[in-house]
């Protein structure tokens, strides 16, 4: 009985992450973020259950890795597109002909930047196959993990719901902010560099330092940007990473 629990904590992730898509899809954003966080706290605790256990399987490797992709790589791709939807003509302005079919004006071209926003559904499934293959993410990872670019992705519209800084809220549905973060997103879940994992083999501080030295971080900013310091953490997280290339083993 024991060796189903892990997979069962992997599948409420699995079905947070859809229900976050329904969501996002119908435009309930806030809804949908806190779902996807949900949805990162199970995944985080199925493989720890797994470990504890002692009943790590390929399957849950599987099974793990496709729930992450509904969760952290197709939400946060669906959610980017509604984001740089939001910031153009919307597709009932389209007109059709029926000798021509669909016109476009200029302004309507528009209308198929938002599929730029699923590139980081793309990358995230590059990643996820790319990690189950690569026998040296033991004890750190290969470019950002995909439930971090997830945090980073679905904190714009909580940021923009409860903080309502009107230079916050302008920068995030600029259309070119929307791209680069995208194209940046796309990069680094697939970055050749090393990242830093939370677990600890030892509580010590000399092997941890970087850890405790994130974690502390973290919740300083948390308390005093709030959810504005989710994209803060995260970058925080790469150039800590950055900086401690050579000592991440």
């Amino acid at each position: 009985m024991k060796k189903h629990i892990p997979n069962v904590i992997t599948l409420l992730n699995l079905l947070c992450g859809s229900i976050a898509v329904i969501l996002v899809i119908n435009n309930y954003f806030v809804a949908s973020a806190i779902f996807v966080f949900l949805g990162i706290f199970f995944d985080f605790f199925d493989g720890l259950a797994a470990r504890k256990l002692n009943v790590q399987s390929e399957l849950g490797l599987q099974l793990d890795s496709l729930a992450d992709m509904v969760t952290s790589g197709l939400v946060p791709g669906l959610m980017m597109y509604k984001l740089i939807e939001l910031t153009g003509p919307q597709w009932d302005n389209m007109k059709y002909n029926s000798t021509v079919g669909f016109e476009f004006s200029n302004a309507e071209l528009y209308l198929f930047l938002p599929i730029v926003g699923l590139l980081i559904t793309l990358a995230s499934a590059y990643r996820l196959a790319n990690f189950n293959i690569d026998t040296e993410q033991q004890s750190y990872f290969k470019g950002l993990p995909t439930p971090a670019n997830a945090l980073l992705i679905l904190s714009f519209p909580l940021i923009m719901e409860f903080q309502n800084n009107d230079v916050i809220n302008a920068t995030i549905t600029n259309i070119w902010f929307l791209i680069g973060v995208t194209i940046l997103s796309c990069y680094v879940l697939n970055a050749p560099f090393k990242l830093f994992s939370l677990k600890f083999k030892t509580w010590g501080f000399s092997e941890n330092s970087i850890r405790y030295i994130f974690l502390l971080l973290s919740i300083v900013l948390l308390i005093v940007l709030q959810f504005a310091a989710i994209p803060v953490i995260i970058v925080s997280y790469i150039l800590l990473s950055l900086f401690a290339q050579k000592t991440i083993v």
